[in-house]
């Protein structure tokens, strides 16, 4: 029998508080677990925060790691989705010389729009699902972006 190693969302929900963030990476890291995103921000109006929590493995080692997760203290409820709306932003830094008016078209296409033009540079934002976000990057790179800062992913169950 096979593994058949995927792209996995999960997201837990813990109590805010000092060092929860570096008990949930030990544990990751302590497995050989990798973590390509993890995003955190607190729930509005609640003592709890959120993480979305991007990773890869079977459908056993996500298993593995929900099961883990349920054993720290902190966490509330941990679960992996199924059926998602998932986003994730990029900004995008590019020369004042370049075409702005094309760059701004193709950040239409993205979801995006400029949100600062100065003396010398650029900023763009994109907000899109992750393959998209991916594209925009793709399509951008003939416009010389100096710099590029992407956030990690955010979902919510349908």
């Amino acid at each position: 029998m096979t593994d058949n190693t995927e792209r996995r969302v999960v997201s837990v929900i813990v109590v805010n508080e000092a060092s929860v963030l570096s008990r949930i990476t030990d544990l990751f890291s302590g497995r050989g677990y990798n973590i390509t995103s993890l995003t955190v921000a607190p729930i509005p109006e609640s003592k709890y925060s959120r993480l979305t929590i991007v990773t890869s493995g079977s459908v056993r080692v996500i298993e593995q790691i929900t099961k883990q997760l349920h054993k720290l203290i902190p966490v509330l409820r941990v679960y992996e989705h199924a059926d998602l709306v998932e986003k994730e932003m990029a900004l995008v830094k590019f020369p004042i010389t370049e075409n702005i008016s094309d760059i701004s078209a193709i950040c239409n296409a993205y979801n995006g729009k400029i949100v600062n033009v100065g003396n010398d540079v650029i900023i763009t934002m994109v907000a899109d699902e992750p393959k998209r976000v991916d594209h925009y990057l793709q399509a951008i790179k003939k416009y010389n972006p100096k710099e590029i800062v992407r956030s990690g992913a955010v979902a919510l169950e349908r």
